[in-house]
């Protein structure tokens, strides 16, 4: 499963011209789901994106987590980002799961982080989104976390 976060000074995502989840302060994560995830990865990915350390703290180093500051989370599924481009000029989506599952798994993410963190805003799956966003510094970082073995 793959998260491509950005820490954002605010972050927007719409369908049909109207707003469906916004944030301020926080992290923007565009997800992924390939073929092999499971509920395990989906676990794994939101304990990284909740505790990866992309904030400032008072001395300026990025030692604070979104857990630690409280911030917004905006997740937006991404069908996109498990896409194959080590060659050719057309990617592969052979790596992605179907969208049935990973609509479940996306879903599953989303209720597990709505539980343990707020604000938790979201996506629409299989809808055509625009996102927009501030991205604070800019700051972004691709986790990945590989289907278990």
């Amino acid at each position: 499963m793959i998260g491509l976060l950005q820490r954002v000074s605010e972050a927007c995502v719409r369908v049909d011209g109207e707003p469906v989840g916004s944030i301020g302060q926080g992290l923007l994560v565009l997800v992924g789901v390939e073929r092999e995830d499971t509920a395990t990865e989906a676990e794994r990915l939101l304990a990284r994106i909740l505790d990866y350390r992309v904030f400032a703290d008072d001395g300026g180093r990025m030692n604070l987590s979104l857990r630690d500051m409280a911030g917004g989370l905006l997740l937006v599924p991404q069908f996109t980002l498990a896409a194959d481009t080590r060659k050719g000029a057309r990617p592969s989506f052979s790596r992605a799961a179907p969208p049935e599952r990973a609509q479940a798994l996306f879903e599953e993410l989303l209720a597990r982080a709505r539980q343990c963190h707020a604000p938790v805003a979201a996506g629409v799956f299989g809808a055509d989104m625009q996102v927009s966003l501030i991205n604070d510094g800019p700051v972004t970082f691709c986790l990945q976390v590989p289907a278990s073995a």
